[in-house]
């Protein structure tokens, strides 16, 4: 009895030996699951058990990829099918297969690139026409995958967050805003969230009107008519003010400044400087004449992303008896804003960056307001 006793003693404390050792291990682990995910910095364990350095968790950064649609996509929206697409563009005498090789890259980039950001944080994936409707969150980290036209206009929707330009398909495009690849991707947004990228700011144009709407531009904005017919406005630029009849005013940035402004300035440059127009100046008024020269003489080049200031530009300005032809280019900046009441009863309207379905009406009576953006834009480098 005294044997079978001890035996049964021996077992039992065997048994809490166990369940002690197993409680100690158990404590253990955790313990070093919680120095793990104390480590300073936001540290975070790997799939191989290693601790990677970021400063904030990647999780909690939402990956937003913007895209568009392709040129093969806006005919299949205009034309229903691929095969009737194609046979409209073929009857025109066009090759089709550069639609679908276009299309082709671009998908494949597009999946890529969705590959590649899954495995660093969440992704959305959004299109062009949604962009301006989007609420960015303060973490998010915006990719967009296109051509530069998308940056411009995706970065006037966004606040403080960085945007990441990607070139789908660099054969076919030279991207001045598109500085990586798809496959950069991998490397380039860890440091991002780590903030080890540098940043690159760009300024921004805002127009705001009396009733309260905002539209802010990248590149430029247009304050003009919808057709080709003459807008009729008043324009003041600190004290000075006049009636204008024009095709319109151009605003630009530093970054849209060697686009469509330095288009018109070129052009402006090109006619002073022909011989035509000196023969046309030498007989005809020599006020019109100096003025013009002035315009040819002034700097036709573009100035800097991050420049405090805009440059604004009249478009085929019309004198008259009720119309001048002064104010019709100077800097806007932020103690000198550009003032503008609309005098067009319809057709008048204000867009940015070349996109004129995304427009606010400007007809008689509206006024606008034009200087620099309240935020800046922020592209990845």
């Amino acid at each position: 009895m005294i044997l079978g006793w001890s035996k049964q003693t021996n077992l039992s404390a065997s048994k809490a030996q166990a369940k002690r050792s197993s409680r100690l291990s158990q404590k253990g682990i955790d313990n070093q699951s919680s120095q793990v995910s104390q480590t300073s910095g936001g540290n975070q364990r790997t799939n191989r058990g290693q601790i990677s350095q970021s400063h904030e968790p990647m999780s909690e950064h939402k990956l937003i990829l913007v895209k568009r649609r392709t040129r093969l996509e806006e005919l299949i929206v205009r034309y229903n099918t691929v095969q009737q697409a194609q046979f409209y563009i073929e009857r025109l005498g066009a090759d089709f297969s550069d639609y679908i090789e276009e299309d082709q890259r671009y998908r494949q980039a597009i999946q890529l690139a969705q590959q590649h950001l899954s495995q660093l944080g969440r992704v959305q994936l959004i299109d062009r026409e949604h962009v301006p409707n989007f609420i960015f969150g303060h973490q998010d980290i915006v990719v967009v995958v296109g051509q530069d036209g998308l940056v411009a206009n995706t970065l006037k929707y966004v606040t403080e967050q960085p945007l990441i330009g990607v070139n789908p398909d660099p054969m076919r495009w030279d991207g001045v805003l598109l500085p990586f690849t798809v496959e950069d991707l991998s490397f380039i947004v860890p440091d991002v969230m780590r903030k080890q990228r540098a940043l690159r700011e760009v300024t921004l144009a805002k127009v705001e009107l009396n009733d309260g709407q905002v539209l802010y531009g990248v590149n430029d904005l247009f304050i003009g008519r919808k057709t080709h017919v003459s807008a009729r406005y008043e324009v003041r630029l600190g004290a000075r003010s006049e009636q204008q009849s024009s095709s319109g005013i151009i605003v630009s940035t530093g970054m849209g400044s060697t686009g469509w402004f330095k288009s018109v300035l070129e052009g402006a440059s090109g006619i002073v400087g022909s011989e035509a127009w000196q023969h046309l100046s030498n007989a005809g008024s020599t006020d019109v004449a100096s003025k013009a020269e002035s315009a040819g003489r002034a700097n036709t080049g573009g100035f800097t992303w991050d420049a405090p200031y805009l440059y604004y530009t009249v478009r085929e300005p019309f004198p008259s008896r009720t119309t001048s032809a002064s104010l019709v280019f100077g800097q806007i900046h932020a103690k000198q804003p550009l003032h503008i009441v609309s005098q067009m009863p319809e057709d008048g309207v204000i867009f940015s960056d070349g996109v004129e379905q995304d427009f606010l009406e400007f007809n008689s009576g509206v006024h606008a307001k034009v200087g620099l953006a309240d935020k800046r834009g922020r592209l990845v480098i």
